[in-house]
């Protein structure tokens, strides 16, 4: 079993920053990848990207490329989200995850609960 808690969003102008954090606890943080998705009102639930166990390698969604960053530290079983030049549609409930071993990105095996990130126009 895997924990997972967000923390860090709230309410920021268009053209401003944000960072999301993730911990995890309950299995060895190092041993699996990590993904990012959001849910904005009304829409499906969409992937922003992932990194890999070691941080060494991420993937973005094209939609954010260029303006978010994953991070992570290991030693603190913590998965960061920069997120810089925000628009009003980078509006969403913003959530981390834990891939399903050996999977892609997409197949998740545990969700946290969200952190809502609002960019006003």
């Amino acid at each position: 079993q895997v924990q997972l808690v967000e923390s860090g969003g709230g309410l920021v102008q268009a053209g401003g920053s944000l960072r999301l954090s993730c911990a995890a606890s309950g299995r060895t943080f190092s041993n699996y990848a990590m993904s990012w998705f959001r849910q904005a009102p009304g829409k499906e639930r969409e992937f922003v990207g992932g990194i890999n166990w070691s941080g060494g390698s991420t993937y973005y969604a094209d939609s954010v490329k260029g303006r978010f960053t994953i991070s992570r530290d290991n030693a603190k079983n913590t998965v960061y989200l920069q997120m810089n030049s925000l628009k009003p549609e980078d509006t969403a409930v913003y959530y981390c995850a834990v891939p399903q071993p050996g999977s892609s990105w997409y197949k998740i095996e545990y969700w946290g609960q969200g952190t809502q990130v609002t960019v006003s126009s």
